[in-house]
């Protein structure tokens, strides 16, 4: 006798089919699984079902241990292809016949269309005649394998999530393991897959929760322990439909390629559907210790972007600059951005000072090419014209020898300086800010000022202003 699901070690499983991308959809599903995994002292495993040929290509699977590397929710075993166990699941299926949990179906094409067509009309599911057929009277042609599945009674998935959930047996058909060519279908090698692999939970999206009913039975027909099922809500638009292309970036990639980091979709992805009070930023650590997949909420979870933002710039002012600049490089080459020898450490240097209002990695880039610009910069008309202007021209003259007497070149001596300065003139920094901000940045989006000087140094500072100053010469 099998011992009771508690008593065993937890391993759970994300089994994505190769698609060309990993949907944010998986990864919630991939995290969950990791989370549960962890929380339990279990392993998370990882199968691909890539009975799909066409679709399964080298890349196709690439993506998927991309996606996952990316997330850093990496599997506690090699991957396990399904494909590969073929034979297997034919050897399960032989095992069924003798049984007689399963039966040969010769049924022909017309047949069977003859068999949907009345069983559409009646409203039942459909039924073989060679399910109550001796073999012995079997014809000399090609055949599927059918479950055997019971008609009468109930079957019930007691599932984590939603509950425990009815399905009247009258209604699932003997749904079909092998093909005519032999080969197995998606619900016998799932069943087969995760019973050697030893999944005690399996957790997933609830567009499988029919599957759970029909899967059941195999595992019945099989005398095989089932699992315990947890089926997560789907995840929707932030208008509550569907997510579809409409509503933005649906790939784990793309989110990767707009600018996020890995650490704020694990905060974001676990907060869809799940939750610990009113905590809005934890640590996976935390995230690890609270998570129950008992607590998954059953309604829709939907996507906001807002929110993801926020909790990006979060992490983004929390990330280690050198880390940030590696980033920021990478974002600045594939924008054919010419940089310098010793750019990366001085936009190591930069991104504390810019990176608060910046959202996603991508904005992080924008932030810093100011402190890029070779000098003398190219300064937009505006600021030329306003240089021009000989009174406002030795006005900021005069701030430049007032910066320059500024001994710690550090934000809260700057901006005492920039302060003291707006005094003696009689002046607001209305009056001249916005014209020193561009003779810093040459137009490009800068932090506040002390920021900015504090970020570029001394020299370069200056030198930036006695550039744009020479104009006015």
């Amino acid at each position: 006798m099998s011992a009771p699901l508690a008593a065993r070690p937890v391993r759970t499983r994300i089994a994505p089919s190769p698609t060309g991308m990993m949907h944010i959809g998986t990864a919630r599903v991939a995290l969950f699984n990791w989370l549960y995994a962890r929380h339990t002292g279990g392993q998370f495993l990882l199968r691909i079902e890539d009975t799909d040929r066409e679709r399964s290509t080298d890349a196709a699977v690439q993506v998927i241990f991309d996606g996952l590397a990316w997330l850093g929710l990496e599997p506690d075993e090699a991957p396990v292809f399904q494909f590969a166990r073929a034979d297997r699941h034919r050897a399960v299926v032989d095992e069924m016949l003798t049984r007689g949990a399963a039966y040969r179906d010769y049924m022909t094409p017309d047949e069977l269309e003859a068999e949907r067509e009345a069983a559409r009309a009646e409203g039942r599911v459909i039924r073989s005649p060679w399910r109550d057929l001796s073999p012995n009277d079997a014809p000399d042609r090609p055949f599927v394998v059918r479950l055997k599945a019971p008609q009468a009674g109930e079957t019930i998935v007691h599932d984590q999530v939603k509950g425990p959930i009815r399905f009247e047996n009258r209604t699932l058909d003997d749904l079909i393991l092998l093909r005519t060519d032999g080969t197995p279908t998606y619900n016998l090698a799932v069943v087969v897959d995760d019973h050697d692999m030893g999944i005690t939970h399996v957790i997933r999206g609830d567009d499988h929760l029919n599957n759970a009913a029909r899967q059941t039975l195999i595992y019945q027909g099989l005398g095989w322990e089932v699992p315990a099922w947890a089926h997560l809500p789907m995840i929707n638009g932030p208008d509550g439909k569907k997510l579809s292309k409409r509503h933005g970036s649906q790939a784990v990639s793309e989110f990767d390629d707009m600018g996020y980091l890995p650490e704020a979709m694990r905060n974001y992805l676990a907060k869809l559907g799940w939750g610990h009070g009113d905590d809005e930023i934890f640590s996976d650590a935390q995230a690890i210790e609270w998570f129950d997949i008992k607590d998954v909420v059953s309604a829709p979870a939907r996507l906001d972007w807002d929110k993801l933002n926020h909790l990006n710039n979060h992490y983004i002012r929390q990330a280690d600059p050198l880390r940030l600049a590696g980033l920021v490089v990478a974002i600045l080459e594939s924008r054919d951005v010419a940089l310098r020898p010793g750019d990366e450490a001085l936009i190591a240097h930069v991104v504390p000072f810019v990176r608060d209002g910046a959202r996603t990695t991508l904005e992080l880039a924008d932030a810093v090419v100011f402190a890029l610009r070779p000098r003398p910069l190219e300064l937009p008309e505006k600021t030329r014209t306003q240089l021009a202007d000989p009174e406002l021209a030795r006005r900021m003259a005069r701030l430049r020898t007032a910066l320059a007497g500024v001994e710690d070149w550090s934000v809260p001596p700057l901006e005492a300086a920039l302060r003291a300065f707006g005094e003696s003139e009689g002046v607001g920094l209305g009056k001249f800010g916005p014209l020193l901000r561009a003779m810093l940045s040459g137009g490009a989006p800068a932090p506040d000022l002390a920021g900015a000087m504090t970020a570029l140094g001394r020299e370069e500072s200056l030198g930036r202003i006695d550039d744009a100053l020479s104009l006015a010469a």
